[in-house]
């Protein structure tokens, strides 16, 4: 049973004021995942609390647990762009590209709700002190891997990223506790990235995932998790949203890394900028 479907069902047996919410999210699901309780409650003319206790009423622990089920319902049904289904319809380009805005919009803009403010300040702390930094991903992953490692090779830092598995091997041994391992999957499930992890892990190597918020093979592996919401699934054409999610992270990290240490780094930015003129000459 779906999660739209679940809120109909229960209609009947939830309170006056739970109804409301209930009904309210029927009508706009699209609206929701992207507002607060206060956001909701005003909507709806009811309380917080009332908010709180609808989403328990429906099986739901909280309500950013809610959001984020609401998310995935939302991506993985009609507006799903990534899976074998878009077949089925024939659209126009201009069509398909509101669909591809709309939906890596929602996943922007959920990973509000799945990632841990506390988590992303440990991973900016962990990255600004780090002697070397590996980034891997593979797949789709591997895109916002050489991007993430792109961006803090701007920064001066030691920054590697390839997609050689077997070369991967023979740097991790020189890695050690003042290094940091960035692992990207989506699944987190993906054995290559969870093999390395591992073998990075047991050199004292601080291990950062960006990963499904789903309790995964990696999830578990992570020092810390730095989660993206579930918005698309393994079988797919293509990774988009999912994609987008995982470099908001990313970008977000870098632009907090070079708010601390920005000043240091401009001499090196003009240097490099000055440069890049002269080329276009």
């Amino acid at each position: 049973m779906s999660l739209l479907t679940r809120i109909q069902s229960e209609l009947q047996i939830l309170t006056d004021a739970e109804r409301k919410i209930g009904e309210y999210i029927l009508e706009h699901p699209e609206l929701v995942p992207h507002m607060t309780t206060k956001d909701l409650s005003e909507k709806t003319g009811v309380s917080e609390s009332s908010v709180v206790r609808f989403c328990k009423s429906i099986g739901m622990t909280s309500f950013k647990t809610f959001k984020l089920e609401l998310v995935k319902f939302l991506t993985l049904s009609e507006t799903n762009i990534t899976d074998f289904s878009i077949l089925q319809k024939k659209d126009l380009p201009y069509d398909l590209f509101k669909k591809v805005t709309y939906v890596n919009k929602m996943a922007i803009e959920s990973v509000l709700s799945s990632l841990d403010r506390k988590e992303l300040d440990r991973a900016v702390d962990l990255i600004q002190d780090a002697r070397k930094i590996i980034f891997y991903g593979v797949g789709g992953s591997a895109t916002a891997a050489f991007d993430a490692h792109y961006k803090f090779g701007k920064l001066g830092f030691q920054s590697i990223m390839t997609q050689d598995f077997h070369y991967l091997l023979s740097l991790i041994p020189y890695l050690n506790e003042q290094d940091v391992f960035v692992a990207i999957s989506m699944s987190g499930k993906t054995k290559d990235v969870l093999d390395l992890t591992k073998f990075a892990k047991r050199k004292g190597t601080k291990i950062i995932a960006i990963t499904n918020i789903d309790k995964s093979p990696l999830y578990k592996e992570a020092d810390l998790k730095l989660c993206t919401p579930v918005v698309e699934q393994d079988f797919r054409i293509g990774a988009i949203s999912s994609r987008m999610a995982q470099l908001d992270i990313i970008d977000a990290m870098y632009i907090s890394v070079f708010n601390r240490i920005g000043e240091d780094k401009l001499e090196q930015y003009c240097e490099a900028r000055n440069e890049v003129l002269k080329l276009r000459r």
